[in-house]
């Protein structure tokens, strides 16, 4: 079941909502939650259910006995068993095809399916053993109000990554009302229309450009322009559903983009990209590794760890791991750089920065490295690309591109700041009913179109 399925718009979420505004008492409203985040999870995964519930009793179990001891060996081993587990579903066919590549060496390939989520709620897990461990919270007794942290089904799939100390107090005590509710419905409805009128307009340019055996350097070019903007719109549209859904139910969830593609520097992106990952990764790695308090050296390590964690984390690809690398090596380089440094250079570091983006997510999204290297001569190569790029050149394409991109940018924020609050109100009501009906229109016509990181 996905934000975007008919079953979910005028099923699941208007009777989870009803339920949830219905019940008396915040302990009754968890466990109603709680409930409906592991149906919902096993509408999709109904096997891989019970290793969600059973990864929340153990590190439920291990988290108290840490916050008594205090036990490095007790950590080591939670960390150590939820990596495990999530290196064996998401790795271990990684590992049997790179241990093939020595000589005199074969091992069977397994083929695991990867449960839907668990790197977000591996993540998630994690955080909360770490935190009980320095001693930031104490361990919740309460295995119901533990599971809705872990299962909270609007970013049990795809984010953002909740930290536990950030969301420690709202388990047990969050506002519910009619203003909060209709602020998460707007927000809700903008995510909605970023999937289904942006990302999945600008993903049939990508899918056809990509899939082609030899595209020229127009489409080529096109192409790559319309996965950066699918995969934006894709993945923040997504972490606007899930936080528009959060609001519904009283919950403040992270930000986790705000407009990457005007960032001045890589280390920039990163701060306004998949936010919440890059916070966990700095919190619980980068950090610990002794982050930049150890000289240039040490800080360029530090961040090559980070950036090959991150690239292995979005999958067992060498593309994702090169990927990760290669924003590691951009960041790097920025140490010695310092591009923000000069005023008159912050224009042509801005174009620099998207245009290593843009190489970078040619990797991301090319099956494998020869298809990646392929593309990128394609780019280059100034071959035509005849009627395969004038098959996109029509009006709906042209206008779903130009819409993308002006939505990238801080462009309504702008405006709106700019308009009276009644306006502002009166504006907002509109927009969200024309973006409903916009959506629904769209979703009635479309075919099954997942997001992109529910793979991840």
């Amino acid at each position: 079941m996905t934000f975007s399925s008919a079953v979910f718009l005028f099923l699941f979420l208007p009777t989870t909502a009803a339920l949830y505004y219905a019940v008396p008492s915040q302990r009754a409203k968890n466990i109603l939650l709680a409930a409906v985040s592991v149906l919902f999870y096993a509408f999709g995964e109904p096997v891989c259910v019970l290793l969600l519930l059973a990864s929340v009793a153990v590190n439920g179990f291990l988290a108290v006995r840490i916050e008594r001891g205090r036990s490095r060996l007790l950590l080591a081993a939670a960390v150590t068993l939820n990596l495990l587990l999530l290196g064996v579903f998401k790795y271990a066919a990684l590992a049997a095809r790179t241990l093939n590549l020595l000589p005199f060496v074969s091992v069977p390939v397994p083929a695991v399916a990867l449960p839907i989520g668990i790197s977000f709620y591996t993540f998630q897990i994690l955080s909360y053993v770490v935190d009980v461990y320095r001693g930031e919270v104490g361990a919740h007794r309460d295995p119901v109000t533990l599971l809705l942290y872990i299962s909270f089904f609007p970013q049990l799939i795809a984010g953002p990554i909740v930290k536990y100390h950030d969301i420690r107090a709202q388990l047990d005590e969050r506002p519910t009302d009619a203003l909060l509710c209709a602020a998460g419905i707007r927000r809700f409805l903008i995510g909605l229309s970023k999937k289904l009128l942006l990302a999945n307009a600008c993903g049939r340019i990508a899918d056809a450009a990509f899939g082609a055996r030899a595209p020229g350097t127009a489409l080529a070019w096109l192409g790559a322009f319309a996965y950066c903007l699918q995969i934006y719109h894709d993945f923040s549209g997504y972490s606007d559903m899930a936080i528009g859904l959060g609001k519904m139910f009283g919950f403040a969830l992270p930000e986790n983009f705000n407009y990457p593609y005007c960032s001045g520097s890589i280390k920039e992106f990163w701060r306004r990209w998949h936010v919440s990952l890059s916070a966990w990764f700095r919190e619980y790695l980068y950090i610990p590794l002794g982050g930049n308090r150890r000289g240039r050296v040490r800080t360029a390590c530090n961040k090559f760890i980070v950036f090959f964690a991150t690239g292995l984390w979005h999958g067992a690809s060498l593309n994702f791991i090169l990927w990760g690398l290669w924003h590691g090596a951009f960041s790097s380089l920025e140490e010695v750089v310092r591009p923000w440094d000069k005023k008159w250079l912050r224009p042509l570091w801005r174009i620099v920065t998207l245009a290593a983006v843009l190489f970078g997510f040619v990797l991301f999204r090319a099956e494998t490295l020869p298809d990646a290297l392929a593309y990128a001569a394609a780019m280059f190569t100034a071959a035509p690309s005849g009627s395969a790029l004038a098959a996109f050149l029509n009006g709906y394409d042209l206008t779903a591109l130009g819409a993308a991109i002006l939505f990238s940018m801080p462009v309504l924020p702008a405006l709106s700041r700019r308009l009276p609050d009644a306006a502002r109100e009166a504006l907002g009501a509109i927009g969200s009913a024309v973006l409903l009906a916009a959506s629904v229109a769209a979703l009635v016509t479309s075919t099954f179109n997942p997001f992109i990181y529910f793979r991840f």
